[in-house]
């Protein structure tokens, strides 16, 4: 048995993961039995906090050359280059540099290309309107992009510096795991792309807030969340079938209310227009129309299936929806079937991770929805590095076929052969961290999370909570336990292992 003094300390990753252990001898190898911790103001926050800032600010390096000039030059360039953004060209695409309310206020088809009103969720909007006030209105519309992209950059900064933050502290003992966060190189590549961001520190702060008990806090992060972003709504769908399989309803209960809450306070204002009556303003509906009217598009298995058949997929919508909900069927039985009740971040990114493999757009920024998700629900090295270099390769393809696409660059860059394959591999990838989190909650003898005696450090009324409510095989022992005057239970204290110890 661990003392109470070992069971205080931070996990180390170079003591359990060995690439980690590799990996530090560039900084002069492994901490020692002896070496002293938590003396220093260095502590794993502020350094994992200080190491998000640094590669974030390569990230933005890594656009240069179309800060300079890639962006206004023609497309080709910016694609080349690996250094697009989209930030710059909707300053004036949508309207910011006009001064347009977003929202209330139709585009101008001169500037807009057709798009009438900003295709954003609320808060995302209003995010965008706040660095529109931050650009001042003198000089070249060029030089206003380039201020405007400056001033996002600075914001998503503080976004991504508070995502790290949040995912060192979610798990008590394994501060280091926000390390996995900070040096993800796609996110550095991908963190100004879009406004992806903002959605994903929400999240963040709401797991946080999940993990110390504070269930309407949680709740409504996730519905302001939601507010900028769809995809955080499915969080709701992984808390109810945990808090099920626990019996903490009321838990449940209290971040639905706040999330509903959250979600209306921000939307109604810009949802319900009173001017010849009450009705749905059209700029708020747009979000969701260009949504579901869009065609299959970038990054998607649709995709591929599209060109290698010729086919449209004009129905795309119905085979993407029976997809993921098969998905979520699955969820849903690994929820409640699984012999231990899985952790709320394994069953989070399997969710998030079900909508973006199943969707009909997968655009790069996305990668950005599942990067914390993976560090809380599989904090391995290895297994994290593969899907990053995935990732990579599909960042770089996406560009190139772009490239090659363009009109510009005589066919230089990848032709679609080539791009399905980048498609394929960040599938792959993916379905790859998928089936390792899946293998966990069947077997969390394999869980390095698990591995120490915790239970579910990010579940917060969750952890070490009995199970009340159970289906298949799962049952059988909740009934002998039952029967028995237990409820199953976690495993006290660290797992007693047969066997040297798994390396996966």
């Amino acid at each position: 048995m661990t003392s109470a003094r070992e069971d205080s300390q931070p996990v180390r990753p170079t003591a359990e993961d060995e690439v980690a252990a590799a990996g530090s001898e560039l900084f002069g190898g492994p901490a020692g039995r002896r070496a002293r911790l938590g003396t220093s103001w260095w502590t794993p926050v502020r350094i994992i906090a200080l190491v998000m800032i640094g590669m974030f600010a390569l990230g933005m390096a890594q656009k240069a050359p179309c800060y300079d000039g890639g962006w206004f030059q023609g497309a080709t360039s910016q694609y080349t280059h690996a250094c697009y953004s989209d930030i710059p060209h909707l300053y004036n695409g949508r309207g910011f540099a006009l001064d347009v309310v977003p929202y209330f206020e139709r585009i101008p088809d001169s500037v807009s290309g057709g798009m009438e009103y900003l295709e954003y969720p609320v808060l995302t909007g209003l995010f965008m309107e706040v660095a529109s006030w931050l650009t001042p209105r003198h000089g070249s519309i060029q030089d206003r992009e380039q201020v405007f992209w400056m001033v996002n950059a600075g914001m998503l900064m503080a976004c991504a510096a508070v995502i790290a933050v949040c995912v060192a502290r979610t798990h008590r003992r394994r501060p280091w795991d926000g390390l996995l966060v900070a040096l993800a190189p796609a996110f550095a590549l991908t963190a100004t792309i879009n406004w992806d961001l903002f959605a994903v520190a929400l999240t963040a702060a709401a797991m946080l807030m999940w993990s110390r008990g504070r269930a309407l806090a949680a709740g409504i992060l996730i519905g302001l969340a939601t507010a900028a972003k769809l995809y955080p709504v499915l969080l709701l769908g992984v808390l109810f079938l945990l808090c099920l399989r626990a019996g903490r309803l009321r838990a449940f209960g209290s971040a639905a209310a706040g999330a509903a809450g959250a979600w209306l306070a921000v939307n109604l204002p810009v949802m319900i227009s009173t001017s010849g009556g009450l009705h749905i303003r059209e700029g708020w509906q747009k979000f969701y129309s260009f949504s579901e009217e869009r065609p299959v598009d970038f990054g998607s298995v649709w995709l591929i299936i599209s060109q290698r058949t010729g086919d449209p997929l004009t129905d795309v919508n119905t085979y993407a929806t029976a997809l993921m909900v098969l998905s979520c069927a699955g969820i849903v039985a690994l929820a409640l079937c699984a012999p231990r009740r899985p952790r709320f971040a394994q069953l989070a990114f399997l969710v998030v991770a079900a909508f973006i493999l199943t969707n009909k757009v997968y655009s790069p920024q996305y990668v950005l929805w599942l990067v914390p998700l993976a560090a809380l629900a599989r904090p391995k090295w290895r297994d994290f590095l593969i899907w990053q270099a995935c990732e990579v390769v599909y960042f770089v393809g996406i560009w190139m076929y772009l490239a090659y696409t363009s009109g510009e660059s005589a066919h230089r860059g990848l032709p679609p052969e080539g791009y399905q394959l980048a498609i394929a591999v960040h599938l792959l990838g993916t379905l790859y961290l998928c089936a390792v989190v899946v293998r966990d909650a069947l077997m969390p003898q394999r869980d390095v999370v698990r591995r120490d005696g915790s239970d579910d450090p990010s579940g917060g009324v969750l952890d070490q909570a009995p199970d009340v409510f159970v289906l298949g095989a799962a049952r059988d022992g909740l009934d002998e336990h039952r029967q028995d005057g237990l409820y199953a239970r976690p495993q006290e204290g660290p797992y007693a292992q047969q066997g040297p110890e798994p390396l996966a």
